[in-house]
């Protein structure tokens, strides 16, 4: 790569939603991604783990000698929070440009919040909305089935399972009257037809990636270090699993394989 690259890590594939963000919103980037597939999810290990697995992502990155760290894990995002201080280039989670924009976009300050259950009993989210406005209501919901049924497939709006699980989630939020929701893991935008279908086009759905994608940019505009090339940005892609089945799974998240390579590293 001609100009350092923006690193990006998730605990699986379900970042490559922050990626494809961070393309449309930074297309003269590189990015260098890397989803640690052989240990996902991180969403259910302990967060002495999650915190001992985010500083090797992150280490590798380092590796490729990236200018921005972003972790498009909402786990990680939420419990590792001491990479913040440790890092010797720019980090973001997605937490923090989350939130903010769910505060925002309230407008009868009923939010609620949907992720792993790593993210969920953090409490992360709602810490964020609440030093935004005190006087918002935040509802939460963990969401575990959530994951493995975006990885497996299973993403259809008109699915009788997705259908059904997004109902079992869902419905104390929408009870109780929320006009905002946080998908608080990438992989969650991937079935965001669904859960709008559900809840209704009264209720704004916050996509983590996106925002993070918006957020990152302001980071390095800040900080002058934004790609000065010109040229369309290359993407480099690593998993610490297998590689099959990669390009059919990044056409879930990416929308597109074409052009996509893959290298394994042991991590």
């Amino acid at each position: 790569m001609s100009e350092p690259a923006i690193g990006v890590f998730d605990s699986g594939l379900g970042g490559l939603t922050a990626v494809k963000e961070l393309k449309k919103v930074l297309p003269q980037e590189n990015i260098i991604y890397f989803g640690d597939t052989a240990r996902v999810p991180y969403g259910t290990r302990s967060e002495t783990t999650i915190l001992r697995y985010a500083r090797q992502d992150a280490d590798f990155l380092l590796s490729k000698g990236v200018k921005l760290i972003i972790a498009a894990c909402g786990t990680v995002s939420s419990v590792a929070t001491e990479l913040y201080d440790t890092l010797p280039v720019p980090y973001t989670g997605v937490v923090i440009p989350t939130a903010n924009a769910a505060a925002d976009a309230t407008k009868n300050g009923r939010i609620g919040i949907i992720g792993t259950p790593a993210t969920v009993k953090s409490c992360s989210y709602k810490r964020e909305i609440l030093r935004s406005n005190n006087r918002i209501s935040v509802y939460q919901q963990a969401c575990p089935l959530f994951v493995p049924l975006v990885e497996n497939g299973f993403i259809s709006r008109d699915d009788e399972i997705v259908r059904l699980t997004v109902e079992r989630y869902l419905k104390d939020l929408k009870d109780a009257g929320i006009d905002t929701l946080i998908l608080g893991c990438t992989h969650f935008p991937i079935i965001a037809d669904a859960i709008s279908d559900y809840l209704g086009r009264g209720v704004t759905l916050i996509d983590s990636g996106k925002e993070t994608a918006l957020f990152a940019a302001n980071i390095l505009g800040s900080r002058g270090i934004l790609s000065r090339s010109g040229e369309k940005g290359e993407c480099r892609y690593f998993v610490s699993d297998t590689v099959e089945g990669f390009s059919k799974t990044a056409e879930i998240f990416l929308g597109s394989s074409d052009g996509i390579s893959v290298k394994h590293i042991d991590i």
